[in-house]
């Protein structure tokens, strides 16, 4: 049955959890098990977004508090019936929301997380902390779960009962069903296991309370208890009490917040398992006064390469929640970025739409990014290793940077890494700094070679002269290179080229015995030249004479203002249009086949063929016509 015959539906019936859903609850009740005391953050944080959703919308729309203005979270438990319950006067679910989120896993990457689980637990564990377990959870410690909800403003008659066993012939099958429920907000009962007794308790719940959801905005409450001398057991009374400070973390001192509740918080804004890598709280003064309370995760989400996933920081306003992913407050390359900004200068009822033409945003967009790029440097600087981590997991997105935010371009190309023919690994390990430290005497230039991949940079025939001479190349392997290197012309005063266009200038790294055997060598070959091109035709724009290479017969350059051979063939990948530009051919004159070209041969035409589609192939590039090719080179090899 469809979504949407279900959600038109009065009555009540049994769906089955998609195949996806299945598959998590199993490996999350057996993975995690080992950390089950996480079901109770991911539920309270759940429920404290319920309320912080309910109060924005209230701004606008101020019947949905229904007379009940002051939110709440609650935590009780039944000894008798073995339940655990937590609850909240939040913004509460529809039957289609409660479809919608309790029945499908609606999160991007959700195929790609999928198809990396291996079976072994504890690198699963991993996996699902990374992807966010969220109302999930609450299978680690529980057979049969009971969701009561009524959406804020809906009558009373329209609230949902939502139940779900994970045990016996229906496990994995749900039940949805319309109920009366005066209160507005969300109730979840957990029917624990066997062996969970342990969470039948005041004391456990305040300390996994206090443990994990201290920072909680909102009262978390649960009803006192007191010692009976005739039972000889605590005995529960009609009155609550307050388990959390219940107060912004990010509206309080430095001083007075701990690095695990800084942790804690994370976990609860990002929705996510591992500790973050590093973070920044400032409060920001002057014209614009504002909190950011910012964090670099520890590992990449799955959806950070998808642009319809609204990627941002959390806003509020005077401590009033506004809006989740709020992605004009950061550039788009610091995206992996979570956190908190809270402003005292914007209007509650801000929209997205406001926040487009806002200059206080574009202050306070411009201040985060500042803090961002300091929290970095500070890494690099002086904790390499966790910089190392950061740049493995963040660092292609981190390169967009450099074309997007033209006032810190010289801060972020600083931040940069790359792998380079110094030690000829793929890691990334060479900054710009590194780079002009080590530069030979009289070069005045950065060079660059960009490939397919790490292999084929490397092999590069470009590199040949560049290697001899001992002066360092970066090896630029990936999509977003080209991109970097399209907006990074110089650094530091240094122009930044690549070996494989125009003509090569070393400057004075050449020596003037080497510049005349070059024009010497250019007469001498002029009459082979020209054959070749006329055996090339209109394959290529020219045929000349090059000192880049020691070792191969030829290689392909694209011309000063023509688009890069790499580059073209990136765009042609992607499906857009290329203009047409034909490459220059460039031959070894110490090359044993220019030397047999010169001194004559009755294939000449099929020789120079040849020289081309080595060198087309060598850049990484396809042949228009690979089977001529085969059928040349089995030619010439029997001739």
């Amino acid at each position: 049955m469809s979504e949407a015959q279900t959600a038109a539906a009065p009555k009540g019936e049994t769906l089955n959890f998609q195949a996806e859903v299945k598959q998590l609850l199993h490996l999350m009740i057996h993975s995690l098990y080992s950390n089950r005391e996480i079901f109770l953050r991911e539920l309270i944080s759940n429920a404290s977004d319920a309320c912080d959703k309910l109060r924005f919308e209230a701004l606008d729309h101020p019947h949905l508090l229904e007379g009940a203005g002051e939110l709440a979270i609650g935590v009780g438990f039944d000894k008798a019936a073995r339940t655990l319950t937590i609850s909240d006067n939040g913004i509460g679910m529809s039957r289609e929301e409660v479809i919608a989120h309790l029945g499908t896993i609606a999160k991007s990457g959700t195929k790609e997380f999928f198809s990396r689980l291996t079976g072994d637990q504890q690198k699963d564990a991993h996996l699902i902390g990374q992807f966010g377990v969220g109302f999930y959870s609450a299978f680690i410690v529980a057979d049969k779960v009971t969701v009561l909800t009524r959406r804020a403003g809906l009558p009373a008659n329209e609230a949902v009962k939502w139940e779900c066993s994970m045990t016996g012939d229906t496990a994995g099958a749900y039940t949805i069903e319309p109920i009366e429920r005066e209160v507005r907000g969300t109730e979840i009962i957990l029917h624990l296991r066997a062996d969970q007794d342990d969470l039948l308790s005041g004391w456990r719940l305040r300390s996994i309370i206090r443990k994990y959801s201290d920072h909680i905005a909102q009262p978390i409450r649960m009803r006192k208890e007191e010692w009976d001398q005739e039972k000889g057991e605590q005995v529960l009374r009609d009155e609550e009490e307050t388990v959390n400070q219940a107060s912004a973390l990010w509206a309080r001192s430095k001083s007075d917040i701990t690095d695990e509740q800084y942790k804690e918080f994370f976990k609860h804004v990002a929705h996510d398992h591992e500790e973050p890598l590093a973070w920044s709280h400032a409060k920001v003064e002057g014209r614009h006064e504002y909190t950011q309370l910012l964090y670099v995760p520890s590992h990449a989400p799955f959806d950070m390469w998808d642009r319809n996933v609204k990627h941002g920081l959390k806003l509020y306003v005077r401590r009033v929640f506004i809006m989740d992913d709020a992605e004009k407050l950061l550039p788009f390359y610091l995206r992996f970025v979570r956190g908190v900004v809270d402003s005292n200068d914007l209007p509650l009822n801000v929209s997205r739409e406001i926040l487009q033409e806002s200059k206080d945003i574009d202050t306070i967009r411009a201040g985060c990014a500042k803090k961002v790029l300091s929290l970095l440097e500070d890494l690099a600087e002086n904790d390499k290793d966790k910089y190392a981590k950061f740049w493995g997991e963040f660092g292609k997105v981190l390169k967009e940077g450099v074309g997007e935010d033209f006032a810190n371009k010289e801060r972020i190309a600083k931040l940069l890494r790359f792998a380079t023919t110094h030690a000829d690994t793929p890691e990334q390990t060479v900054s710009l700094t590194d780079y002009v430290a080590r530069m030979k005497e009289g070069q005045d230039k950065i060079y660059y070679v960009t490939a397919d991949t790490f292999t084929a940079a490397k092999n590069s025939p470009h590199l040949e002269i560049f290697r001899k001479k001992g002066v360092e190349v970066l090896l630029l392997a990936e999509r977003v290179d080209e991109w970097l290197v399209s907006h990074l012309h110089e650094f530091e005063g240094k122009q930044v080229v690549s070996v494989a266009r125009g003509d090569l200038d070393l400057g004075t790294l050449e020596d003037e015995e080497e510049k005349k055997a070059a024009e010497a060598e250019a007469g001498d070959f002029k009459d082979v030249l020209e054959k070749i091109k006329t055996a090339l035709g209109d394959r290529v724009k020219e045929v000349r004479i090059t000192h880049r290479l020691t070792d191969s017969p030829a290689c392909v350059v694209a011309d000063e203002n023509d688009m890069g051979t790499n580059l073209a063939r990136l765009l042609k990948a992607a499906g857009q249009d290329v203009p047409s530009s034909k490459p220059i051919l460039e031959v070894n004159p110490k090359h044993q086949v220019l030397l047999k070209l010169k001194a004559g041969t009755d294939r000449f035409d099929d020789w120079a063929s040849v020289l081309l589609d080595q060198a087309l192939l060598a850049e990484g590039g396809t042949l228009e016509d690979p089977a001529g090719f085969v059928k040349r080179i089995n030619q010439l090899m029997l001739g």
